[in-house]
């Protein structure tokens, strides 16, 4: 599976190590590298979703094409729940970018 812009992936231990276990998380992704890398590996550029399908952090994950899986989609936001201040708290934290660039 190749990866294209607003796919939901879950990521884990089968894309990477780092995301094995407890560390998996679910991906929107915004972005694909389009730079050459380690054959079946590839960048990806999107945002780390919790369990309502609300950002909670932007990044740049490298990970195993053969390892990427589908993830179902979020539950719908109930508005009337969501903190006013979620939104602008979700966009102020994220990666700085990726390492060694």
């Amino acid at each position: 599976m190749r990866p294209q812009p607003g796919d939901l992936l879950r990521v884990d231990g089968r894309a990477s190590v780092q995301f094995g276990g407890d560390r998996a998380l679910t991906f929107r992704v915004v972005s694909v590298g389009a730079e050459v890398t380690h054959t079946g590996w590839i960048w990806l550029t999107g945002y780390v979703l919790d369990r309502r399908g609300t950002a909670t952090a932007k990044r740049e994950i490298f990970v195993q094409l053969a390892g990427l899986r589908r993830a179902r989609e979020p539950l719908p936001r109930d508005q009337s729940w969501v903190p006013a201040n979620s939104v602008q708290a979700s966009i102020s934290v994220g990666a700085r970018g990726r390492a060694g660039r």
